[in-house]
C-alpha cells in the first residue's frame, strides 16, 4: 500500500505578523503570512522551524537549518539555492545571481517572487540594480525593508 503524505499546518505569532508554516514528507514547503487551520500542530519539524523562526526574530540565529523543499521547477530550484546562500546581514542584486546562473534578471526576479518559503529561503536579501526591488509576501516593501533592517543590512537602504 502506498502512503500519501499530505500537508500539515500550523501558525504562530511574529514580529512581523502570524506567520503559517506548511510540511510535506519531512520537509518544509511553505511560509505564509496569516492565521491558517491547524493541521500539524504536533508536527515536530513545524515545532522546530517555529523554534527557528522565533530565535530569527530574537536576533539569536543567522541561518536556517531545515529541510526545505520549495515549489518550482529548475530556475526557480537553482534561485532559492542562490538566495540560501546569501549570508544573514549581506543583499545580492538580481542581475549578480543573474550573471551566476547565466539567465536574465528578470527570471530571477519572477523566481524571487515565486519563492514559497520567503524568510528561511531569503529573498528579502535580493535587491534591485537601483533600489529594493519587490517583495511578494504580505507588506510587500515594507516588511522586507523590516527584515534588512533586522539584519543590520539598514546601511544598503539609505
Amino acid at each position: 500500500m502506498v502512503r500519501i503524505e499530505t500537508d500539515v499546518t500550523s501558525w504562530r505569532n511574529t514580529p512581523i505578523g502570524p506567520i503559517s508554516l506548511t510540511a510535506r514528507q519531512g520537509a518544509i514547503t511553505g511560509v505564509d503570512w496569516g492565521m491558517a487551520p491547524e493541521t500539524g500542530a504536533s508536527d515536530p519539524l513545524l515545532t522546530e522551524a517555529f523554534e527557528q523562526l522565533a530565535a530569527y526574530f530574537d536576533g539569536s540565529l543567522r541561518e536556517f537549518d531545515l529541510p526545505l523543499a520549495p515549489d518550482g521547477g529548475p530556475l526557480q530550484q537553482d534561485v532559492c539555492a542562490a538566495m540560501s546562500a546569501i549570508p544573514f546581514g549581506e543583499t545580492r542584486t538580481y542581475g549578480d545571481i543573474a550573471k551566476d546562473l547565466g539567465v536574465p534578471a528578470q527570471a530571477v526576479g519572477q523566481a524571487c517572487g515565486g519563492n514559497s518559503i520567503a524568510i528561511i529561503i531569503p529573498c528579502h536579501r535580493v535587491l534591485g540594480a537601483n533600489g529594493l526591488g519587490g517583495f511578494s509576501a504580505r507588506g510587500g516593501v515594507e516588511t522586507k525593508v523590516w527584515l534588512l533592517k533586522h539584519e543590520g543590512a539598514a546601511s544598503l537602504l539609505i
